[in-house]
C-alpha cells in the first residue's frame, strides 16, 4: 500500500501521508523515495498549481524520523548521508515550482518540522495536541534536515534557539505566535484553509509575513552580528550550566545555526549535517536512543507477566483521599492532562480549599505558559470539587489515598473507603516505602488493591510505579497502567517490596551522604560532586527537596527492613528535632528566601557538632555515593523487584534523574563492569564497613563475565 495519496480540490493537489501498519507517521527511506517520486509526477501535471501537504492520522502530522532505520548504521560518514540525503530532499521541496502549504494537526517533530519549514505557507489548529518542535537533542543529535538552517530565518535567532537547543515543542497557539504557523485554525476548517491559502499563493503570490517571533528586543538582537553573538554567548553559557557539559548536542546545534546565519546556507548545511554525523556516531546518542526505544516499549507494555491477560477499565471519576502537596499534585495533574472528574477528601474543610487551590494553581501555570486557553482553564477547573465525607464516592471509578506514611491510617483509610464504594471501584496507595500487602492485609477486596507511587512534584515528575500485591487482579494492573499513560506518565510495574524500586536504590545513596556529611564534607561539596556527575541535584538538595520529615519515615521503614546494612546516619533526626523540614518550611541544609535556595545553612554543621572540611580526594567521595546505588541496584534486581534491566534504568532516570547520557544505574553497571564494581565495593567495605559488601548476584556476575544487557 502507498504512504502518500493524492486527491485533487480545484488546481490544489492534496498529499495526504498516511504510513501503512503503523500509529503515526515517520519519516524513512520508503516514505522519502515515495514523496520525491509523487512531487515529481505532480510538477509536470499542467492542471496541479499548489500542493497541500497533510496527514491521514488521528492527532499526528508527522512524528519525526524512523529511529529504527538509525540502529542500522553505525560509522559517522554514514549518518552524515543520512542527513545529506534529508536535506537535499527538503530543499528540492524548498525550490518547488508550486506553493506548498503544509496542514499541520497533531504531532509535528522532528523531520516532520523541518518538512513543514520547507513549506511555503503553515496552516495548523488550535487543537491542544497540536505540538511542533525539534525534539533531536533529547536523542543525543541536532535537526539535521535543514532544522537549524530554516528556523532561525523564520522566527529569529533567539526563538529558534529556545526550541533547538533543548528540544522543546510548543503548541499550536504559540507557534503561531512565534511566526513558525502562518495561520490557527479549528481542526474543522484545517484542509478548507490550506486548499484556500495554497490557491492564494498561486495566483497572487506570496503574501508579507507579519512580524513575530521573540518580539521586539529579540529581533533588534536578531538583527546585528554584535547581538547574535551576545544571543549565542548566553545560550551557551546557560546550557553548560544546565547541562554541566555532559550533553554535546546542543552546543553542536548552536555551531551550526550560528554558521549559517554568519556564512551563509550552504557552510551552514555543511556542519549541521557534518555535525549529526559526528553526534550520532557517540556512546551519548546511543544511550539516549536506547532509552528513547525503551520509554516507547513501555507505552505497548500491559504489566503483565507472559502469559497472563487483563482487560483495562476506563477511568472517568477519580478520587484523591489527602490533600497535602502530593495529594493536590494528583489531583491538578488529573485534570490537566486526562481531563478527568476529581473529587478531593481530607478531614479538614480548611485543607480541602488548600488543597483545592493547588491543584487549580497546576492548571494556572499552563494557562500562564499558553499550553492552554483561558476557556480551557475554566472548564478544566470545573472538574475540581473538594469535600471532607465521601460524598459522591459511589460513582468513582479510582480512589488514590496520599495520606500520612502510617500503616494503620493507611488500613483504615481503605476500610473506610471500601464501605463508601461500589464494588468495582480500585484503591491505590501513594505509599513510597510501605510493602502494599500490609495495607492489604485487610482488605475486602483485596483484588483491586495496589500502589501506585508518584514522585514529587507530580505534574513534573514523569514516573509512576505501580505495585500490585499477589491478590491484585490482572484486570486491576492493566486499568492502573493504563491510567498511568493516560494521565501522562511513564509507568513501570514493580514487585511489592519495601521501597519498592526508586527508593530502594535511592535509600543507601541518602544515607551515604549523611555519612559522609557526618565525616565532616560540606553539603555542598556533596552536592557538586553528583551535579558533575550528571544528577539535576545533589542529595543534600534532594533531601530538602523531598523533605526530611518524609525522608525520616521512609528511612525508618527501610532500616526495619533491610537492618543495619540500610541504617541511616543520626543526621535527619537531630535535622527534624531542630524544626527542618527542608524546602517546604524554609528550613533544611539550605537557607530560602521566597522559596529559593540562596545557599548552605552554616548552622547545621553547629546543630551537628562538626568543623567541615575541605575533602582532599573528591573520586572517592563520588564512588562511596555511586557505588552505594549501583550494589543496591544490582541486589534488587536479583531480587526480582524489577521485571526487566530495562524497567530498573527508566525507573532510575525518570524517577531521580539518574543521568541519561550514562543509560542508567545498570546500564552504567554494564559498562564499569561486574568484576571492577565489586573489586570497588570490596576496598570500600574494607575501608568503610559492611554497608558496601557486594550483592550476591553481583559477584556471581563476576565471576561468571554476565552483564544486564
Amino acid at each position: 500500500m502507498p504512504a502518500i495519496t493524492v486527491s485533487r480540490r480545484g488546481a490544489v493537489a492534496v498529499l495526504t501521508l498516511d504510513l501503512p501498519g503503523e500509529p503515526v507517521n515517520k519519516l524513512n527511506a520508503a516514505v522519502k523515495a515515495e514523496f520525491e517520486q509523487t512531487l515529481d509526477r505532480l510538477r509536470h501535471d499542467a492542471a496541479v498549481q499548489a500542493l497541500v501537504i497533510t496527514s491521514g492520522k488521528k492527532d499526528v502530522f508527522i512524528a519525526g524520523a524512523d529511529i529504527e532505520e538509525f540502529t542500522r548504521l553505525s560509522k559517522q560518514e554514514e549518518f552524515e548521508r543520512l542527513s545529506r540525503d534529508g536535506q537535499e530532499m527538503l530543499q528540492r521541496l524548498d525550490d518547488y515550482p508550486k506553493p506548498v502549504v503544509c496542514a499541520i494537526h497533531g504531532a509535528c517533530l522532528g523531520g516532520g518540522l523541518e518538512l513543514a519549514l520547507a513549506c511555503d505557507w503553515r496552516v495548523a489548529t488550535d487543537h491542544p495536541r497540536t505540538q511542533l518542535g525539534l525534539p533531536e537533542v533529547q536523542l543525543g543529535l541536532i535537526p539535521g534536515a535543514g532544522g537549524c538552517q530554516r528556523l532561525p530565518r523564520l522566527i529569529g535567532l533567539s526563538a529558534a534557539l529556545a526550541i533547538i537547543m533543548p528540544g522543546k515543542s510548543e503548541p499550536g497557539l504559540k507557534a503561531w505566535k512565534l511566526g513558525l504557523v502562518d495561520e490557527l485554525v479549528p481542526e474543522s476548517i484545517l484542509l478548507d484553509t490550506a486548499c484556500k491559502a495554497a490557491e492564494r499563493i498561486a495566483t497572487a503570490g506570496m503574501p508579507t509575513r507579519a512580524p513575530r517571533g521573540s518580539g521586539l528586543l529579540g529581533r533588534i538582537f536578531d538583527r546585528s552580528k554584535p547581538g547574535r553573538r551576545f544571543v549565542c554567548y548566553k545560550a551557551r553559557k546557560d546550557t553548560l550550566r544546565k547541562s554541566g557539559g555532559h550533553y554535546p548536542a546542543p552546543l553542536a546545534a548552536l555551531e551550526a545555526v550560528r554558521a549559517g546565519l554568519e556564512q551563509g546556507p550552504a557552510i551552514g548545511f555543511a556542519v549541521e549535517h557534518r555535525k549529526f554525523g559526528e553526534l550520532a556516531a557517540t556512546d551519548v546518542s546511543r544511550k539516549l536512543i536506547g532509552i528513547f526505544f525503551a520509554t516507547t516499549a513501555l507505552k505497548k507494555d500491559d504489566g503483565l507477566p507472559p502469559g497472563v491477560s487483563g482487560a483495562a477499565r476506563p477511568i472517568h471519576r477519580l478520587a484523591v483521599l489527602g490533600s497535602g502537596f502530593m495529594g493536590a499534585g494528583i489531583a491538578g495533574t488529573a485534570v490537566s492532562t486526562a481531563q478527568l472528574s476529581v473529587r478531593l477528601k481530607d478531614t479538614d474543610l480548611a485543607r480541602v480549599g488548600k488543597g483545592l487551590k493547588a491543584a487549580t494553581d497546576i492548571l494556572s501555570n499552563r494557562l500562564k505558559r499558553r499550553r492552554i486557553t483561558r476557556y480551557e482553564f475554566e472548564r478544566q477547573a470545573a472538574l475540581l470539587s473538594g469535600g471532607n465525607d465521601f460524598n459522591g464516592f459511589q460513582r468513582t471509578d479510582l480512589v488514590i489515598e496520599a495520606v500520612f506514611e502510617d500503616l494503620e491510617v493507611k488500613r483504615k483509610v481503605l476500610a473506610d473507603t471500601e464501605a463508601a464504594t461500589d464494588p468495582g471501584t480500585i484503591f491505590a496507595t501513594n505509599t513510597s516505602t510501605i510493602p502494599i500487602g500490609d495495607i492489604a492485609a485487610g482488605a475486602a477486596r483485596p483484588a483491586q488493591v495496589l500502589g501506585m507511587h508518584f514522585f514529587s512534584p507530580v505534574d513534573r515528575m514523569p514516573l509512576l510505579e505501580i505495585i500490585p500485591t499477589e491478590q491484585t487482579s490482572p484486570d486491576t494492573i492493566v486499568t492502573a497502567v493504563q491510567f498511568g499513560r493516560k494521565i501522562g506518565k511513564t509507568v513501570i510495574v514493580v514487585r511489592d517490596h519495601p521501597g519498592f524500586w526508586v527508593n530502594r536504590i535511592l535509600t543507601p545513596y541518602l544515607n551515604e551522604a549523611g555519612y559522609l556529611l557526618t565525616e565532616g564534607v560540606p553539603m555542598e561539596v556533596l552536592d557538586r560532586v553528583m551535579t558533575r556527575f550528571g544528577f539535576p541535584v545533589g542529595p543534600i538538595t534532594l533531601l530538602d527537596e523531598v523533605g526530611l520529615d518524609v525522608a525520616a519515615k521512609a528511612a525508618k521503614v527501610m532500616h526495619a527492613a533491610f537492618g543495619e546494612r540500610l541504617a541511616p546516619s543520626p543526621l535527619i533526626g537531630k535535622m527534624l528535632a531542630d524544626q527542618r523540614q527542608g524546602r517546604k518550611n524554609g528550613k533544611g541544609f539550605y537557607l530560602y528566601h521566597k522559596g529559593q535556595k540562596t545557599g548552605p545553612d552554616e548552622a547545621v554543621y553547629d546543630l551537628m557538632g562538626l568543623r567541615p572540611r575541605t575533602p582532599g580526594n573528591t573520586d572517592l567521595i563520588q564512588q562511596r555515593l555511586v557505588y552505594s546505588m549501583l550494589n543496591e541496584a544490582a541486589m534488587a534486581t536479583g531480587e526480582g523487584v524489577i521485571r526487566s534491566a530495562r524497567d530498573g534504568d527508566i525507573g532510575a532516570i525518570f524517577g531521580i534523574g539518574y543521568p541519561p547520557f550514562r543509560g542508567g544505574p545498570l546500564r552504567y553497571l554494564d559498562d564499569l563492569g561486574a568484576a571492577t564494581v565489586v573489586l570497588g565495593l570490596r576496598a570500600l567495605e574494607q575501608q568503610f564497613g559492611a554497608r558496601f559488601a557486594p550483592a550476591a548476584n553481583l559477584v556471581r556476575m563476576a565471576e561468571r563475565g554476565e552483564r544486564f544487557y
